[in-house]
């Protein structure tokens, strides 16, 4: 028995020192011919968090405000709210707000726009990523029932139809060129909506100009509204940063 034990004990040793190399060896990243977990989620399923957020944000151009504010060098959410399933969570320190799950809307509640030019920029996870700018929500979110009447500049590089891929008037407009960064790079958008007209420039090139009127899901849209980013799906994640409008009106 107790050579049997002294067997056992033995072998227990050597298994557990092979676990330890393993172990150490995988985590310092020698050769061992297995991908960290992190490395091998970005191959799977997209970069689980942005890219290139180093750095103070650039300078707010004349005439526009910040719709997230800072206290103390601190980012902060003060005037947004959210709706439905989800949620966004903000880097205090980068000011970057993350999407996760959905189909949820965070709301800019502080105030209504009627004129306005938006600029903010974007990056995804995937190229089928999948989120949205809303503009002039007329209500207060209680139900989905917004989606009905207020316009979407959606963002969705691989969506199977024109009129909902990235920088187009979601179910009514499509951009009229796909210039949309791949994943890990950071989208300028800038958004104009005066009096019916709404002007999409992504990216330095102006992808819709059109005269908006009731079109796809959309039955009717107001003269004044909230600012909206949506979140879209637990599979994908799409960041904002340096979000600021210049009102016109």
């Amino acid at each position: 028995m107790s050579s049997l034990r002294t067997s056992m004990a033995l072998i227990g040793l050597v298994a557990a020192g092979i676990g330890v190399w393993f172990f150490m060896a995988y985590d310092a990243g020698t050769p061992t011919g297995t991908a960290t977990p992190a490395v091998e989620q970005e191959r799977t399923m997209g970069l689980d968090a942005p890219r290139d957020v180093a750095g103070p944000p650039p300078e707010v151009e004349d005439g526009f405000t910040p719709l997230l504010g800072q206290w103390e060098g601190r980012f902060n959410k003060h005037g947004w709210n959210h709706y439905g399933p989800g949620w966004f969570t903000l880097d205090h320190e980068t000011g970057v707000l993350a999407s996760h799950g959905g189909m949820g809307l965070l709301w800019y509640a502080a105030e209504q726009f009627g004129d306005f030019e938006l600029r903010l920029q974007f990056q995804t996870s995937l190229p089928e990523s999948n989120s949205g700018v809303f503009l002039r929500v007329p209500e207060v979110p209680i139900s989905d029932d917004y989606i009905y009447h207020s316009f979407e500049i959606q963002i969705h590089g691989t969506a199977p139809e024109a009129i909902h891929r990235t920088g187009g008037v979601y179910d009514a407009v499509a951009p009229s060129r796909h210039v949309e960064r791949p994943p890990g790079e950071w989208n300028d958008m800038g958004i104009s909506f005066i009096g019916d007209r709404i002007t999409v420039v992504l990216n330095g090139t102006e992808v819709v100009n059109w005269e908006a009127k009731p079109a796809g899901k959309v039955a009717d849209f107001a003269p004044r509204g909230f600012i909206g980013l949506q979140n879209h799906d637990w599979e994908t994640s799409v960041w904002f940063r340096n979000i600021r409008v210049k009102k016109l009106d």
